[in-house]
């Protein structure tokens, strides 16, 4: 039996650190925030994946439809593992108690999203993370799970300093009062989701700044595909507000999205409800493309009217239905006066899920940089979207995330005790910090990350250019010096440490950016268009 640790609390993480315990292993949950604050919880679409093992004509139709949404760089091999694992992993979370939304005769009701060609969406209502996130915390109470959090990761321990790649004996994290404390183990699990936060308007929750990716970089590990961010089209525009997503399904369900001036005509009677939507101007598949497609397609029309978003209207639909479809949805559009089924809802995109991460194996293991040998780094895995298994491809089909979550997750239980391969190290060193200063001004701080998100907003979001990528990359490193002068001569705050790994991050993607020279899913730069 080993000791494990596990960075993160969303589905990826609980279903790691529940079934790790469950083998017996010693394990313990490290969180930044408290249990719930993950983008698992903040999931509302739902989970893709075919129920019946033996109907292969729809486990091929997933396969396509993922392919499709990948503009087939997927990796085939996992896209295949993890289709055809979606029956037991979906069966094990019915089992647990996951409520996903049944009709009058007891079967489940599926729903459609853009990039499907079938309804195969498992979905309760419009909160499907927060019902499977509900059930998994439950389980974690009775699971033995030590439980710290709060505690925020800072660094991977090496095995012996400047180590790079060659394994991972441990994690320093800070406690809730700001302590570095040394936290030993056999495996670190990282499982602490994406980096939205280094964009100005974001669907992920405050924790999401790219740590995990960041500290296991640190230690050696490779990424890979980190240019392709991918920005949710349909996210409530409202200034002064949270961006706040509004679920794919809704477009499933017949919501249309149009520029404002389209919409106006439409009250009028001048175009009718197949003249309204400039996204049929754009791909056959009109409001069911690919998110991509559809946020890119929403960026290009507000650069051309000037408009600070657009809709999606829902008034040629039954309100009724809207309402019971999507309560969480409706609940908060009416805290602003918008009443779902009548009135326009203003939208625009914002960044959503990083489809690169961490090279990992079906097994959770993360590899070392090719400088350092390119091989798997002992006592180290990733799973969820700190992860990249190659299952996405260029583009994410829409709910495929979660599912990937429990597949791979499931995998890496499985197969975690079996490595033998547990690095071997001296007593770890203690952190660095007792000679340090205390930060006394935390203002440049704010201005620093107020300062990379809008360098990443303008050059590095849904449309890009060589120029703009240069200018950022060059602002980036500026932004790096000065934050790291401040690292190198101040004890850590959660601010200092979050936009060490931001600045970082940022200039992971830029970089991966430039170097993608030919225009493919998430990635379009108009030098090369």
């Amino acid at each position: 039996m080993k000791d494990i640790i596990v960075v993160g609390s969303g589905i990826a993480g609980l279903t790691v650190g529940l079934g790790c315990a469950k083998k017996g292993h010693k394990v313990t949950l490290v969180t930044k925030s408290d249990l719930s604050a993950s983008s698992t919880n903040w999931a509302q679409g739902g989970i893709a994946g075919v129920l019946d093992a033996t109907n292969e004509e729809a486990m091929q139709q997933h396969i396509r439809d993922t392919l499709e949404a990948g503009c087939g760089l997927n990796d085939l091999d996992v896209v295949e593992e993890v289709v055809r694992n979606a029956p037991r992993c979906l069966a094990s979370l019915i089992e647990a108690g996951v409520n996903f939304d049944r009709d009058s005769k007891g079967k489940f009701t599926m729903a459609m999203e853009g990039g499907h060609s079938v309804e195969r969406i498992l979905h309760h209502k419009d909160r499907t993370g927060a019902e499977i996130e509900d059930v998994l915390l439950a389980r974690l109470k009775e699971s033995g799970v030590e439980v710290l959090e709060g505690w925020m990761g800072i660094d991977l321990i090496l095995p012996q300093p400047k180590a790079f790649g060659e394994g991972v004996v441990g994690l320093w994290v800070m406690d809730t009062k700001g302590a570095v404390t040394t936290l030993e183990s056999e495996a670190v699990v990282l499982a602490s989701g994406g980096l939205g936060h280094i964009f100005e308007r974001t669907t992920n929750p405050p924790i999401s700044t790219g740590d995990g990716l960041i500290m296991a970089m640190r230690a050696g590990a490779e990424c890979r595909d980190l240019e392709f961010v991918q920005f949710h089209p349909t996210v409530l525009a409202i200034d002064g507000e949270r961006p706040f997503l509004l679920t794919e399904a809704m477009r499933g369900a017949g919501a249309i999205v149009a520029d404002i001036e389209s919409h106006t005509a439409f009250r009028r009677g001048t175009i009718g409800i197949k003249e309204l939507s400039f996204l049929n101007e754009v791909d056959p598949r009109g409001n069911l493309a690919t998110r991509d497609v559809i946020a890119r397609a929403i960026d290009q029309r507000l650069q051309r009217t000037g408009d600070q978003h657009v809709v999606l209207v829902t008034e040629h639909l039954d309100s009724t239905m809207l309402e019971q479809r999507f309560p969480t949805i409706t609940s908060r559009l009416s805290l602003h006066g918008i009443r779902i089924g009548h009135d326009p809802i203003p939208i625009a995109p914002a960044a959503h899920y990083a489809v690169g991460g961490l090279k990992v194996d079906l097994k959770g293991h993360v590899f070392a940089a090719e400088e350092y040998g390119g091989k798997v780094i002992p006592g180290l895995y990733a799973v969820g979207e700190v992860a990249c298994t190659g299952l996405h491809g260029a583009n994410r089909l829409a709910s495929n995330s979660l599912l990937e979550a429990v597949v791979m997750a499931s995998h890496l239980v499985d197969h975690i005790g079996e490595d033998r391969t547990t690095p071997q190290s001296n007593q770890p060193p203690p952190w660095r910090m007792d000679d340090l200063s205390h930060l006394t001004e935390h203002g440049p701080l704010t201005t620093d990350r107020m300062a990379l998100q809008s360098t990443m907003t303008r050059d590095v979001g849904i449309h890009r250019s060589g120029q703009r990528l240069q200018r950022a990359q060059r602002r980036l490193s500026h932004l790096r010096e000065e934050i790291m002068q401040l690292w190198r001569s101040c004890q850590p705050t959660r601010d200092l440490v979050e936009l060490r790994n931001l600045v970082l991050a940022a200039e992971e993607v830029t970089k991966a950016a430039l170097n993608r020279k030919n225009n493919v899913g998430l990635h379009h730069n108009s030098d090369t268009a």
